[in-house]
């Protein structure tokens, strides 16, 4: 039983190593790229395709008087920014769709009326997306627009049915093939739907009016909100209500028809959703991959000023010849441990424990007991004191001596102080993601160890 548990654990850990490895691979790749904004990007047309329904709003009316509600409709729209700040966005646009309504009457069978037309209009108009409360990134945005439009309509009727009989509407309800009161017996009609009467032809040919254009400007008004989904992407949902300057859409009219209707002019409703795309925009941002990863060294730290391959911070013996050999602190090589560094050393393999003098050569004790004695040539102790603190004024700065608190358990030996070694293995376990602080603040720790 443990040995079938352990296999099993074993399996898990493998089938979960790839998701470890990729999840590296992905801190890597985000250290290598450089996000940029790009500055002043163009912005070209954004295309959008708007689906909804249309309400009538005139003499002929529909009893849903419901804004979703409708016949379907299609929109397509060409958008782009017309001021600097890109809070107002220009639109060009067309609707094709269809319009009617069917009104009943039991009470005045005169005013059982119904039309259908297609619909056709172009216009272009100005939007607001409140740029000036809302950020262009918001997920939501509200939005206002008013512009000018060109209508094209035709007026149908249905007043036959299938094998051209018109329609005799009745008080009681029915629809019949012949009047109230004419003779004979009626046989019942059903609508069929199918608008096949030209009504403003009917209106020249029966009544000789019907002289009105099939055409009028119209004013949108709209108002909706936009929901981004990213910088190529946004969807919206509005409603419209355009004010035609015709009353003659359903072919019923204050004037000029042979069915009065009331004053006003007609108007109808968009309802619709859609989505947008900015496909040829500029994009605001681009993404730059680097060689190496984008942190800001700096050059004290890294520099040897003498060229022994010991960095500066590390150099125990600033300062030493080029080409002469040191050790790992930077200081020239001494075989012999006599003080004296080799490539000065005259006397290179002095024995242990003897005495040498400034070039590394053998002396006696009594030589140098009497070299210590000699004091012809020894500075005063005043002008000592002198030279001493007039060296620490120049090559001697005062530096902290407290850790700061948040750095403190970088002090791996806990002595108060910040050695190299510390300050190195901070470095390495800031890019080895263990050690949770910012570059600026890895700087601060740079800046505190050349202080002490």
């Amino acid at each position: 039983m443990v040995g079938f548990c352990l296999k099993r654990i074993c399996i898990f850990i493998i089938l979960l190593t790839p998701a470890f490895v990729y999840g590296q691979d992905e801190v890597y790749d985000d250290i290598l790229r450089r996000i940029d904004t790009v500055e002043n990007p163009v912005y070209k047309p954004v295309m959008a395709f708007s689906y909804g329904v249309l309400n009538f709003r005139g003499d002929v009316q529909n009893s849903y008087l419901s804004p979703v509600i409708g016949n379907p409709a299609l929109r397509i729209n060409f958008a782009t920014f017309i001021d600097n700040l890109q809070y107002f966005t220009g639109n060009f646009n067309f609707l094709l769709g269809k319009l009617n309504g069917n009104q009943y009457s039991h009470n005045q069978p005169e005013n059982n009326l119904n039309f259908q037309t297609d619909i056709f209009s172009f216009g272009i108009n100005m939007e607001y997306r409140f740029g000036h409360l809302v950020n262009k990134k918001f997920p939501v945005r509200p939005y206002l627009s008013l512009g000018i439009e060109n209508i094209n309509y035709s007026a149908k009727g249905d007043l036959l049915d299938r094998e051209g009989r018109p329609y005799y509407y009745w008080p009681d309800g029915t629809i019949r093939d012949r009047d109230e009161n004419a003779p004979g017996t009626p046989q019942f009609l059903f609508r069929d739907y199918n608008y096949e009467t030209d009504l403003r032809k009917r209106e020249k040919e029966e009544f000789g009016l019907g002289n009105y254009k099939q055409n009028s400007l119209a004013i949108p008004v709209e108002a909706g909100l936009y929901f981004r989904i990213n910088e190529r992407i946004s969807l919206n949902l509005g409603v419209s209500y355009h004010q035609v300057f015709s009353d003659y859409i359903d072919n019923v009219a204050y004037t000029g028809t042979s069915i009065k209707g009331a004053k006003g002019n007609d108007g109808f409703i968009f309802s619709h959703f859609g989505i947008h795309f900015d496909l040829f925009s500029d994009p605001t941002t681009r993404t730059v991959d680097l060689l190496y990863a984008d942190v800001e060294f700096d050059p004290l730290f890294y520099d040897d000023e003498d060229g022994d391959f010991v960095l500066d911070p590390a150099d125990r013996c600033p300062g030493t010849p080029f080409g002469v050999v040191v050790d790992a602190h930077g200081c020239p090589v001494d075989s012999d441990g006599d003080g004296v560094p080799d490539y000065l050393d005259e006397e290179p393999d002095t024995g242990p424990g003897a005495w040498v003098d400034e070039r590394g050569v053998t002396i006696t004790e009594d030589d140098f007991y009497t070299s210590i004695m000699v004091r012809e040539n020894a500075m005063d102790r005043e002008d000592v004191k002198t030279y001493m603190s007039l060296i620490e004024s120049i090559y001697v700065s005062p530096g902290s001596t407290d850790i700061p608190g948040r750095f403190k358990p970088l002090d791996t030996d806990n002595d108060g102080e910040l050695s190299f070694e510390e300050l190195l293995k901070a470095i390495d376990a800031f890019f080895d993601f263990s050690l949770d602080i910012t570059i600026d603040e890895l700087r601060e720790v740079n800046e505190f160890f050349f202080s002490q």
